[in-house]
This record gives C-alpha cells, structure tokens and sequence, in this order.
C-alpha cells in the first residue's frame, strides 16, 4: 500500500498537464474539494492541489506542442542523472533531462521501452506528496501496456521492482513492490493494454487511482462537471468499488472506493 514513507521506486508525486489550468482548478475542487496553491510567479504556472493543507498533486498549464492533456506519476530515487541512464540502457528513453527544482530536489521525464511516459523525482526539502491513501488522494497506480512481461523487465532493471501474481475472477493480476520489500507494500499493477478496445486505440499510459469515499457520486458528479465515465463504477471482488474517468480536457484517471482490508 501507498504511504508517505517514501522508498526508491515507490510512487512520490502525481501531476497532471492541461490545456486549461483555470478549467481543471475548477474541476478536480467540484470534484474532490482539492484547493489550488500556486507555486509563485517564477513557477510557470505550476501550483499544488491540496486537502486540509496538504498536497495531494500538482498542476501545470501545457501546450498542443508538449502533448495532450495527462496526469503524470512520478518515482522517487537517490540520483536522477544515474536512473535517467539505466532507462536509456534498458531501451528507454530519457523525454527531459533531469533539472533542478530550486529547493525541491530533481526531477526527469522518461518512457519506458513501450512508450509510456513517467517521472523520477529525487527528493529535495519535500519528500513527496503530503497525503495518500486517503479520500481525495492517490492510493494505486496501474500501467496498462502491450507487453506485461517486457515492462515487468524494464521496470526491474530501473528500480528492481518485484511482482506477484493475485488471481481474480476471470484472470490474474500482475501487482508490483519496491525492491527490498514485502508484497502487502504493493503501490500498483501492471495490466494488458488489449483487454481493452478502448484504451487499444489510445496507446498504453500510467493510470493514477484517488480513492473516494462513494464511487457512484464521483461518477455522477464527473459528468456534471463535464468530464467522460471511461468505464462505469465496477466492483472488482476484494478491491473495491472503481470506475475510470477523464476530465473536460482528456486527462485520464480512476477513482476507487477501496474494500476494507483483510489483516
């Protein structure tokens, strides 16, 4: 599970990219009561959704020519520059070069052998995000993928991940740890991009999952907002209650009343 006991290769920062900041302000606050703190006029337009002072992701304004509209995880490591090589020797790419976050450590965007866009982030004055787990904040994150065992590799050459097989109702799950840890130190699952004709069109990508407290009214309310039910409000036996969605402009995202855990 996610904490803000942040490890290497664990999840450490979420933030989307928009076309329209002041939309999307307006949006995850009808949606989730997250409030926006700008980070300062020398900031570019990047500010922190929070939750009773504390920060749950980040936000940016993005142009058509950096891409469409998306949330982006982030993994935390000791070194940026080092994990930035092993992905270009893992058949990765490096998207942006690691930079200086003047006070808050360094951060680079990489993609894996399939694509698929992620962030490091190495840990300055904040470790990472302020909340998670909790309603309104991240608690999972899923890559969906073309190949589970080529990103499986990857992901193991970059940070050491561990998998586990869970079995569910009609298949299995692939879940994912950091190196050094337990299985009950899951943060995520690696799920095939073909299981689904609609994400098989639109390319494999990082999914980030905020649990809720009633998934039926982030739902509802998602379509108030003018956002898009990518797929309706599912019970997946010893998960919870989940459903993907979208915001206005085409970010992606699940929501997750998470099932109570069986100790």
């Amino acid at each position: 599970m996610l904490t803000t006991r942040f490890v290497d290769g664990a999840p450490n920062w979420l933030d989307v990219g928009t076309s329209d900041i002041e939309g999307a302000i307006a949006f995850y606050g009808g949606l989730f009561g997250w409030r926006f703190l700008p980070a300062g006029p020398d900031a570019g337009g990047y500010g922190f959704f929070q939750v009773d002072g504390r920060t749950v992701a980040g936000g940016m304004p993005i142009t058509a020519e950096q891409g469409p509209p998306s949330w982006n995880v982030y993994f935390r490591t000791a070194d940026a520059e080092a994990t930035s090589k092993t992905v270009e020797q893992a058949k990765g790419t490096v998207l942006v070069p690691p930079v200086d976050v003047p006070g808050e450590g360094r951060v680079a965007m990489l993609a894996d052998r399939a694509g698929v866009a992620f962030g490091v982030r190495q840990p300055g004055r904040t470790t990472g995000l302020g909340m998670v787990g909790d309603p309104g904040s991240l608690c999972w994150v899923e890559l969906v993928t073309p190949d589970i065992a080529a990103a499986a590799a990857f992901y193991n050459s970059v940070f050491g991940w561990n998998t586990s097989a869970v079995p569910f109702p009609g298949g299995i799950y692939t879940c994912v740890n950091p190196a050094g840890t337990e299985e009950e130190d899951v943060f995520g699952g690696l799920v095939p991009l073909a299981d689904d004709p609609v994400e098989a069109r639109t390319g494999a990508y990082w999914l980030p999952y905020i649990e809720v407290p009633d998934t039926d009214a982030v739902v509802a309310r998602t379509q108030e907002l003018g956002g898009t039910v990518r797929m309706p409000a599912t019970d997946l036996e010893g998960a919870g209650r989940t459903a993907r969605l979208a915001d206005p402009y085409g970010a992606r995202f699940a929501v997750i009343k998470s099932a109570p855990r069986q100790d």
